[in-house]
């Protein structure tokens, strides 16, 4: 296959993803979230990326146009015109919830062995519904992880922002947690690599480019044009208040407090049938606690696999 065939197959695929995610991408976002058709071995070739002028010089060739659209700068597959309006009805919904996000980091950020709060999925997207509620990756100091779990749950709850229940709009969905000794992600996939190249931080940017750096290698292996932003933090957070009460917890028997935090939380973990609901994506560990009991992943990937798998890129 020439390398023209080649951007042109993963253009399509990109949009074919995104599609399926209802986000039509502008020109410039098929370039930087360009998605490698598919997961089996590719050549060295598939795997390179592509300029920006050369996408552009795709999406208005004839090939692409037998099963693409071009409407207000978005590109979608045909007959999905409809997504336009809904993306920037979802980017509005997106800022609104984002601004919650925002407020309730103002507190979060200060709470002890907090290091970084990130959104991640819709609204890290811009494209969330009304309903629907407001993901963090939360990292936390190594050591900590339960403790500090436990204190952002108690925020937030106390916010009464937390997700729990039926009680889901604009409610934050505290499923990830994650240490400073352990920021690389242990599920390396498609979908992975979409979520995040897509994560935005709204405290500790400076773990947040730690974080881009033990994630890149695997990320542009399905995103070969994709660099995480340098981001630079407006207001630092002083540390004075939280190195305190870190200190405090931890002349107190901290690893004491750790060890039957960490000890009661398993035993709730256990007792919950979400647990073990098949397909479910649950980790407890001191450098992991991840609850996704229905995660989105497999099933968009499956999506994806068919429809690639039946367009034809010729």
């Amino acid at each position: 296959m020439s390398d023209k065939e080649n951007i042109r197959k993963n253009i399509l695929s990109t949009i074919i993803y995104y599609d399926i995610l209802d986000f039509p991408l502008t020109s410039f976002e098929v370039w930087k979230y360009l998605t490698i058709e598919s997961e089996k071995e590719e050549t060295e070739s598939d795997k390179q990326g592509c300029s920006l002028g050369e996408v552009v010089e795709m999406l208005e060739g004839k090939e692409l146009k037998k099963h693409i659209e071009e409407f207000r700068g978005f590109y979608f597959l045909k007959g999905r015109k409809a997504l336009v309006e809904r993306r920037l009805q979802n980017s509005k919904n997106a800022i609104r919830k984002y601004k919650i996000a925002k407020q309730a980091t103002r507190w979060l950020k200060g709470a002890p062995f907090v290091r970084m709060i990130a959104v991640t999925g819709t609204v890290a997207m811009r494209n969330s519904q009304k309903k629907s509620d407001i993901d963090f990756l939360v990292v936390l100091k190594k050591g900590r992880i339960w403790t500090g779990r436990l204190l952002v749950t108690l925020t937030v709850q106390l916010l009464g922002k937390r997700r729990y229940g039926k009680k889901i709009k604009d409610r934050i969905c505290l499923n990830y947690f994650i240490t400073t000794g352990s920021l690389r992600i242990k599920r390396q996939d498609l979908f992975a690599a979409n979520e995040y190249s897509f994560i935005y931080p709204l405290f500790g940017f400076g773990v947040y480019k730690n974080f881009g750096r033990e994630n890149i290698d695997w990320i542009k292996k399905y995103k070969p044009n994709f660099d995480f932003p340098s981001l630079v933090e407006v207001k630092p957070l002083r540390k004075s208040k939280r190195t305190f009460f870190e200190g405090l917890i931890d002349l107190f028997g901290g690893d004491r407090m750790e060890t039957w935090i960490k000890r009661k939380q398993i035993e709730k973990i256990k007792r919950n049938p979400l647990t073990y609901k098949k397909g479910g994506y649950i980790e407890y560990t001191d450098e992991n606690l991840i609850f996704l009991p229905e995660p989105q992943g497999p099933s968009v990937l499956e999506k994806y696999r068919a429809l690639t798998s039946q367009a034809n890129f010729l």
